[in-house]
């Protein structure tokens, strides 16, 4: 039987942590620290107006937190970057998780974004989080067939599908990199992705998402969209995921394969 570790947050360390959704907000804290660049320290890496530094917010036991700017943009996102930005943002990011991730130095390294109110993150300025685990696996509970789905696109280097086995239940989108040969495109996907989670899927009323970074055991990396509603209690109570049915599985694939080809254009 598999050992549940849960992983130790230190409440101390995040009472004096920024926040953009709580509803009473504490005087002093309206400034966003993202946008006031001059004052970041412990840069480890910039690029443009991406930077990635050392998250001065430790709430992780046994971790190093890291936190990866992606734009200047206060109210940017993945779905409204220009093109170019972000593929220079994905390239980026991917350079600074493969730089922890090689260092072994950790024993998992964990490279996801949260966006919205509902997606666990505090800060809504656009940042991913890298973060290295020192005794934790953190995807003991992740398996290869989670990365599977029904395929929508699949060329030599990058592979789309809508999970089968999604991690946390019903519609996950799976942007699969099988290659470094055409990160170019892989990014695309991954913007018409938000684009298409935000705008299309459940007709517009989802306004948060969570998009995790997985190392594939073939070397590739899966970009897998989570949408974020009211979690199921199953999943709550018994980490029991849900996936809608074969019919609408192949709705969803053929419907995101349609604004993919089309320019990821929303009227």
């Amino acid at each position: 039987m598999m050992n549940n570790d849960p992983i130790v947050f230190q409440l101390n360390a995040a009472k004096d942590k920024p926040q953009s959704y709580r509803k009473t907000k504490k005087k002093n804290k309206n400034v966003c620290p993202f946008c006031d660049v001059e004052t970041l320290t412990d840069i480890y890496k910039r690029q443009g107006d991406m930077i990635w530094l050392h998250n001065k917010y430790p709430t992780l036991r046994d971790t190093i937190q890291t936190v990866l700017i992606e734009s200047h943009d206060h109210n940017g996102d993945i779905s409204t970057y220009t093109r170019e930005h972000n593929r220079k943002l994905m390239k980026f990011a991917l350079s600074c998780f493969e730089t922890m991730n090689d260092s072994n130095d950790y024993r998992s390294v964990l490279w996801y974004k949260n966006f919205g109110p509902h997606s666990g993150g505090s800060l809504s300025h656009p940042h991913m989080q890298i973060v290295g685990f020192k005794h934790e696996n953190g995807y003991k509970y992740i398996q290869p067939d989670n990365f599977e789905g029904e395929s929508l696109f699949k060329s030599k280097n990058v592979e789309v599908n809508i999970a089968k086995h999604p991690v946390q239940g019903y519609t996950e989108l799976n942007i699969n990199l099988l290659n470094k040969n055409d990160l170019n495109l892989w990014a695309d996907w991954i913007q018409s992705g938000s684009k298409y989670m935000l705008n299309i899927m459940y007709d517009g009323r989802c306004d948060s998402y969570n998009l995790f970074f997985y190392p594939r055991k073939d070397g590739g990396i899966c970009a897998k969209f989570i949408t974020r509603f009211e979690a199921p209690p199953y999943f709550v109570g018994y980490k029991l995921s849900q996936v809608n049915d074969g019919i609408a599985l192949d709705k969803e694939a053929r419907r995101f394969r349609k604004f993919f080809d089309n320019g990821s254009k929303l009227e």
